[in-house]
């Protein structure tokens, strides 16, 4: 990758293979019988830190005495780390390198995390990222979203005496199957989710339950402010189909499962559909 990278903008560069060594040079472009640039890679990861730092002059020696001892010379010679270097090791390096140049006539450069991003991300580089990472990019997965189920009638006629029905009521609305159906199911996911006890869907029903809840509390606020609580529902409603797409998707919801989570909210004495729903809550939890 950084032969390929280093000709992307300088021609001819070629590569070296150990047989058994490599003259310490693993791509370099020019003549070696003249002067050549020479790329040295080092594969120092997760940081290039101060352990590294003889193995650095190691290779620095190394490509300059075979360079004496071969009969070209050295011009500009590249270090090639896949990270960043640490704050000592950093000064060190703009110390130790100065002085390497001044010895040896030799231009020293350093290709480190930032500057491979930024050739990777050049329009001379761009091929170079398409032929060595995007082919392993995984296709993105799209998992199948969970099944919508139907109730029983009993299973209906139990959730009337619900608080979040009671709470619809109150704001004067009548049909109320399509409500029960998106409590029903997303209390269904609320209990797997709660009997499993998979942390990262514990975690990201809880985030919803949030996002939901931010939302509801927003639409309260403005309806009570602008005296319009009766279009708070379908305000409401609005904004969960437009946030469902953002909710994480490892819960794999259907709009009728976020939407069901807002009742599951309202059932939980943490919302309401009328500005005295606290007091609804309270009542209902008497009886």
């Amino acid at each position: 990758m950084i032969a390929a990278l280093a000709g992307a903008t300088t021609p001819n560069v070629r590569m070296i293979a150990a047989n058994p060594g490599d003259w310490g040079v693993d791509a370099f472009a020019g003549d070696l019988g003249g002067e050549i640039t020479v790329w040295q890679s080092k594969y120092f990861f997760p940081v290039t830190k101060a352990a590294h730092k003889q193995s650095i002059r190691d290779s620095f020696a190394s490509v300059m005495k075979a360079a004496a001892a071969q009969g070209h010379t050295v011009a500009i010679w590249v270090l090639c780390i896949p990270s960043s270097m640490d704050g000592p090791t950093a000064q060190w390096w703009d110390r130790w390198k100065p002085k390497q140049e001044k010895d040896h006539g030799v231009v020293i450069r350093l290709w480190d995390e930032t500057a491979l991003l930024r050739a990777l991300h050049s329009p001379e580089g761009d091929h170079v990222r398409r032929v060595y990472y995007e082919p392993f990019t995984p296709a993105p997965t799209h998992e199948q979203l969970r099944l919508v189920l139907d109730m029983e009638d009993d299973q209906g006629t139990e959730l009337d005496s619900a608080l979040f029905i009671r709470q619809m009521t109150e704001a004067g609305h009548v049909a109320l199957d399509a409500a029960k159906r998106q409590f029903f199911n997303a209390d269904l996911v609320a209990r797997e989710i709660a009997h499993k006890a998979v942390p990262a869907e514990v975690t990201a029903l809880r985030s919803a339950d949030a996002t939901l809840h931010g939302l509801w509390e927003m639409q309260f606020n403005e309806c009570c402010a602008e005296n319009a609580i009766p279009a708070m529902h379908s305000r409401v409603w609005r904004d969960v189909l437009n946030q469902h797409p953002n909710l994480p998707k490892v819960l794999r919801l259907e709009v009728v499962h976020a939407w069901g989570l807002v009742h599951r909210l309202v059932d939980n004495r943490k919302a309401g559909w009328v500005k005295h729903w606290r007091q609804i809550a309270a009542a209902h939890a008497d009886n």
